[in-house]
């Protein structure tokens, strides 16, 4: 008797165990298919971009590519190269002046020395790994982001702040390009014509959406609701820093005294560092400006003859476009049907617009793969660096 009773309540709670495990159902399809999400986008963007080149004449797009010479790839990969250093300098910026560990500075002693900062060259470095794992590998183009923020704490930097300077930089990234669409979408709304007036429309709703996100998103990091998600991110970020962690250090040495992800961003964004945002903010939205000298050089090399607003709205809307499809990696196939929509208002055929963006994609392999080297020589390397803090 004694022991039916006591497996009766075993039964029942492996009854209890077993049910959660069932109810789940759409929840575990729904995460499978989110991982498998990249590797879609992948496959669809492969299929529209070998649809548009396949469908377009194959000679003309060979004809116009050609006609853009070694000296005009050269000079794009110098721009991007420009492009992608001003975004590191920007990120350094979202850090500059708080310690890696960031413990505000309340003196320095025997016990508690002062705290070197983190060099402005890491940053460029890391923005550059940032780059190439977005623009090569199938991550949804935000995989670069999270190997970014590991990598930064291989400098002492904590796992915490790491995730608040991406979130700001990221932030201020998204903030300067909406800024940049909307400049966009000033310029064609003064183009004549019923296409033009049509895709100003839709881009002044998409602007407004986006600027609307832009708020949320900024209110999210500076109000606090920040701290609710922690608890969901907290098993995700032990797993960070402990795999962070060079070999020998103690993965939780330290760990009283590290930041939440929450008090880490309201010392990025603390009033004191206004002047240091700003610095930020200028350098993205040079750098999204700077873009535009990429089709300028492209299309001066093919001998097409466009002015500053047509350079301008065509990279402002092709990047928004591409930055929608954010689950297709580095925007396959979706920045050449970009080209060729927004192409076609300032009279660019199909050929050249397409030859115009497997242009701009000859950067991502010159810079990215290298970066990808960087990456991996990093990794190997991390027991020579510093513990995070």
């Amino acid at each position: 008797m004694e022991q039916g009773m006591a497996e009766a309540p075993a039964r029942r709670k492996q009854g209890c165990d077993e049910h959660p495990a069932e109810r789940p159902l759409p929840r575990r399809l729904l995460r499978g298919l989110l991982r498998r999400l990249p590797l879609i986008g992948t496959l669809v963007g492969l299929g529209l971009g070998v649809w548009l080149v396949t469908t377009n004449d194959l000679a003309a797009i060979g004809s116009a590519f050609g006609r853009i010479g070694p000296a005009g790839l050269a000079a794009i990969v110098g721009v991007r190269a420009v492009i992608v250093l001003l975004c590191g300098l920007a990120w350094a910026s979202v850090l500059a002046g708080i310690p890696p560990s960031g413990r505000p500075r309340t003196g320095v002693s025997a016990e508690r020395p002062a705290e070197p900062p983190v060099e402005t060259g890491a940053f460029v470095i890391l923005r550059f790994v940032r780059e190439g794992v977005n623009v090569l590998l199938p991550v949804a183009s935000v995989g670069g982001e999270v190997v970014g923020g590991r990598l930064l704490t291989f400098w002492g930097v904590t796992g915490s702040l790491a995730a608040a300077s991406l979130l700001a930089d990221m932030l201020i990234q998204v903030a300067t390009q909406v800024a940049f669409t909307v400049l966009g979408a000033a310029l064609l709304w003064r183009l004549p014509g019923e296409a033009a007036a049509t895709l100003a429309w839709w881009t002044t709703q998409a602007a407004a959406v986006a600027v609307a996100a832009v708020g949320a998103f900024f209110a999210l990091q500076t109000l606090g609701a920040a701290r609710g998600l922690e608890r969901r991110l907290a098993g995700l970020g032990r797993r960070f820093l402990r795999s962070a962690t060079p070999e020998g250090a103690k993965p939780g040495a330290g760990a009283a005294g590290i930041l939440s992800v929450q008090e880490a961003l309201d010392a990025v964004w603390a009033r004191g560092r206004r002047g240091r945002i700003a610095q930020s903010v200028a350098l993205h939205a040079v750098a999204w400006g700077l873009g535009a000298a990429e089709i300028w050089i492209v299309l001066a090399c093919i001998g097409v003859e466009v002015s500053l607003t047509e350079v301008l709205v065509l990279e402002s809307l092709s990047q928004a476009i591409k930055s929608a499809a954010f689950a297709v990696p580095s925007g396959l196939g979706v920045q050449e049907g970009g080209f060729v929509v927004v192409g076609a208002l300032f009279g660019l055929d199909a050929g050249t617009a397409i030859a115009l963006s497997l242009a701009k994609r000859v950067p991502d392999v010159v810079l990215g793969l290298p970066s990808l080297i960087v990456w991996q020589t990093l990794e190997a390397k991390r027991a020579q660096v510093l513990a995070p803090r």
